[in-house]
C-alpha cells in the first residue's frame, strides 16, 4: 500500500491528536502563496485509510480501502510528486480488498435505473420565520437547527406542522408535513418516488462516512440520511452505495430496529448499536440527551462491519428490549 508520508518533502510534525502537518502542497494550485508554516495535514484513522485537510486554502481529500482513490485525493498526490502509475496501482491494490459479493452487488446496483421525477412544493408553503415561535422551539428542543435547512410552513394546512422539502441532486422530489399537535396522523407524506433516502444532498464530498438513520430528524440533527423507515429496499442500497463512503447504519432501538440490522448485513453495510440509556430509542434522542458531539463519537466507536460482531451486538440489543 501507498505510503503517502514517503513522499513529503521537508519538515513535518505529528501532534498529541494524530495529525501529522507539513508545508501544504495544495496552496499554490488554489490561488494561495506557497504555504511555509506546515498548515497541510494527514490523519490516519487505520493502517490503511487517511483524511487530508490543508488549514490554509481548505483543501480536503481521503482514502478509504476498498474504493477507488478519488478525484480529489488523485489531484493532492499529484502535487505530492506520486508517479500516476503508484496512483493507478493504488486503486487496483485497494479494489483487491472490496468483498467479492459486494461487487456482485454494486454490479446489480448499477442496472438499477434511479429517476425520481422533480415536482412542485405547495404554492402556499412559505420558509419558517424566526416569528413562528411554535415551529422554532419545536425545532431547537429536537436539538435542530432552524436555519440548517429549508424548514417551510404550508399556510393552507389548518394543524400546525414544519413541512420537509425532499431533495435529490438538488432537485424538489416531494415532502413531508410534521404535525405539532397531538392528534394523528402525525406525518402527512407526499413523495411518489419508491427507493428515496433523505439527506443526500446534505453529504460532502470529503466525509468518509455517512450515517444512516429511521427518521428524517434523527438524520437533521447529526447530518445522516433517512431510509424513512425501518427497511431497505433494493433501490435505497443503490442509492446508498453510490455516496461512495462507509455506510453505517443506526437503528432505532425497538423491536422494528432489528429489521433495519438485517437488511443493513444483507446489503454489506456497517451497523453501530451504541449503549444508550434505555430510554434513548433513537438518535434524535441522543442528541437531546448527550449532544451531537457525543451522540455522533458514540456511533462511530461502535461501527462494526463483522457479521458475527454485528450478531452479537443485535442480540444485546434484543436482550436490552
Amino acid at each position: 500500500m501507498l505510503n503517502v508520508l514517503s513522499y513529503i518533502n521537508g519538515k513535518r510534525k505529528t501532534n498529541s491528536s494524530g495529525w501529522t502537518s507539513f508545508d501544504a502542497p495544495c496552496c499554490v494550485h488554489n490561488g494561495e502563496t506557497p504555504d511555509r508554516k506546515q498548515r497541510g495535514g494527514f490523519k490516519f484513522p487505520n493502517d490503511t485509510d487517511w483524511s487530508y485537510h490543508c488549514f490554509n486554502c481548505g483543501y480536503t481529500a481521503s482514502f478509504t480501502l476498498g474504493y477507488p482513490v478519488s478525484y480529489k485525493a488523485q489531484r493532492l498526490l499529484k502535487w505530492m510528486g506520486v508517479p500516476e502509475i503508484e496512483v493507478q496501482r493504488l486503486t487496483l491494490e485497494s479494489l483487491k480488498h472490496k468483498d467479492v459479493n459486494q461487487l456482485l452487488r454494486e454490479r446489480r446496483n448499477e442496472e438499477i435505473h434511479i429517476n425520481f421525477p422533480t415536482v412542485q412544493l405547495p404554492q402556499t408553503a412559505r420558509l419558517i420565520e424566526e416569528t413562528d415561535t411554535l415551529e422554532f422551539v419545536y425545532l431547537c428542543n429536537r436539538g435542530v437547527d432552524p436555519w440548517s435547512y429549508p424548514y417551510m410552513i404550508d399556510t393552507a394546512q389548518t394543524r400546525p406542522g414544519i413541512l420537509i422539502p425532499y431533495t435529490y441532486d438538488n432537485k424538489v422530489v416531494g415532502w413531508t408535513t410534521r404535525f405539532l399537535d397531538d392528534r394523528k396522523p402525525k406525518y402527512l407524506n407526499n413523495c411518489a418516488a419508491s427507493g428515496y433516502v433523505f439527506g443526500t444532498d446534505l453529504q460532502h464530498d470529503d466525509w468518509q462516512i455517512v450515517v444512516a438513520v429511521e427518521g428524517q430528524f434523527d438524520a437533521l440533527s447529526i447530518d445522516g440520511v433517512a431510509i424513512t423507515t425501518n427497511r431497505i429496499s433494493d433501490t435505497q442500497a443503490a442509492v446508498l452505495r453510490r455516496l461512495n463512503r462507509e455506510i453505517v447504519v443506526v437503528p432505532d432501538q425497538d423491536r422494528a430496529g432489528v429489521e433495519l440490522v438485517n437488511d443493513a448485513v444483507k446489503y454489506g453495510f456497517s451497523v453501530s448499536i451504541p449503549d444508550w440509556d434505555v430510554d434513548v430509542k433513537d438518535v434524535n434522542d441522543a442528541v437531546q440527551r448527550y449532544g451531537k458531539l457525543a451522540t455522533l463519537i458514540g456511533i462511530i466507536k461502535n461501527k462494526n462491519s463483522s457479521k458475527i460482531k454485528i450478531e452479537l451486538a443485535k442480540k444485546a440489543l434484543e436482550r436490552r428490549l
